[in-house]
């Protein structure tokens, strides 16, 4: 992992230079403890190439744009629970789903400080629940952050260039997004990146309909959940679910405590299901993706995590071999639930 590898284009190579500069030069400190513990110093931010992951957006009506952002954070504990898929670093046994730390700790730039004295970085799940639109989260990007990347764009200011410029280079796990279509009108979009890629096609199409399928039930609640979930729980049940993953508890907006497999079976799998029911989803789809998919996948606990830990419990610390099954099992088409070590 290093700028040899990096791709040619400019952005990348002037986004490196930016992020050390606004570190005064420092390296990379990564440092992150799971069952081993992996630290490393890099002169670069190519750390960031090891964590892909699947970005799925929903284009959100104004009027129920900050319920939808909020009910994206919500959520995201359950959904990297579900989807986690990154249990190993470098040969090492972390988190279940060590992207999220990994990306966090590549390109660290401390900004500021939030009520609570926590400090912000650039990639961060936010400092609190969205209470009347959007408009909160891009003054927190004016007053909060400075530019990463000072360019001169001269199109036209109705284009918004240099605030989606800005808001690329904040990396927020639940990203609030202004898009202009070519004929200058204006639409607002939940970007939710929590979730990794992969494990299968089948699986990913299934995460995507999940979140929307959550997301609508969410926001349908006459009571919106935000109001009896405290942002700190809901941003506690987020890295606890990126540590445990299925196996993590959680505080759900009911107030009880949940081990996060039974509210999704229970709870979140069904609502989920039905909401996209309503909105036209065949029952065939929900079928095929809820219960052919995530049910069998969360009944059993094999998420890709799972069945990373598993087969290196089988062979032993072969990582090219469990790559190239990896491989296999994904160009079979199943989903991982199916898969064997």
């Amino acid at each position: 992992l290093s700028m040899e590898y990096a791709s040619r284009l400019e952005r990348y190579k002037a986004l490196n230079e930016q992020v050390l500069a606004a570190r005064g030069g420092r390296p990379i400190h990564l440092r992150i403890e799971g069952f081993d513990e992996v630290q490393s110093i890099h002169h670069d931010v190519m750390l960031e190439a090891a964590a892909t992951s699947l970005q799925i957006h929903l284009q959100i009506p104004q009027s129920l744009a900050g319920r939808y952002y909020n009910a994206g954070v919500i959520s995201a504990a359950p959904m990297v629970a579900l989807a986690a898929n990154s249990p190993y670093l470098f040969g090492r046994e972390l988190w279940e789903e060590t992207r999220i730390p990994l990306f966090e700790q590549s390109i660290f730039i401390n900004s500021f400080q939030d009520v609570h004295g926590d400090n912000i970085s650039r990639v961060t799940l936010g400092t609190g629940y969205v209470r009347d639109s959007l408009f909160e989260l891009f003054l927190e990007n004016l007053d909060g952050y400075p530019p990463l990347l000072p360019m001169v764009l001269d199109s036209d200011p109705e284009w918004l260039a240099h605030l989606r410029l800005h808001n690329g280079t904040l990396w927020r796990w639940n990203r609030p997004l202004i898009g202009v279509n070519d004929n200058g009108q204006y639409h607002l979009r939940v970007e939710h990146r929590v979730t990794a890629a992969g494990p299968s096609l089948r699986d990913e199409v299934a995460h995507v309909a999940l979140f929307k399928g959550l997301s609508d039930y969410l926001v349908g609640l006459e009571v919106p959940p935000e109001q009896g979930l405290d942002f700190q729980v809901a941003r506690d049940n987020f890295y606890r679910c990126c540590r445990h993953g299925l196996k993590a508890e959680v505080t759900w907006v009911d107030g009880k405590v949940w081990n996060v497999q039974r509210l999704l079976l229970e709870e979140l799998l069904p609502h989920a299901a039905e909401s996209l029911a309503k909105k036209g989803v065949s029952s065939h789809e929900i079928q095929v993706y809820f219960d052919q998919t995530l049910k069998p996948r969360v009944l059993s606990g094999q998420n890709g995590a799972a069945w990373q830990r598993a087969y290196i419990a089988t062979h032993g610390a072969d990582f090219q071999g469990m790559t190239e099954a990896y491989f296999q099992n994904q160009e079979s088409g199943r989903p991982v639930h199916e898969w064997s070590v």
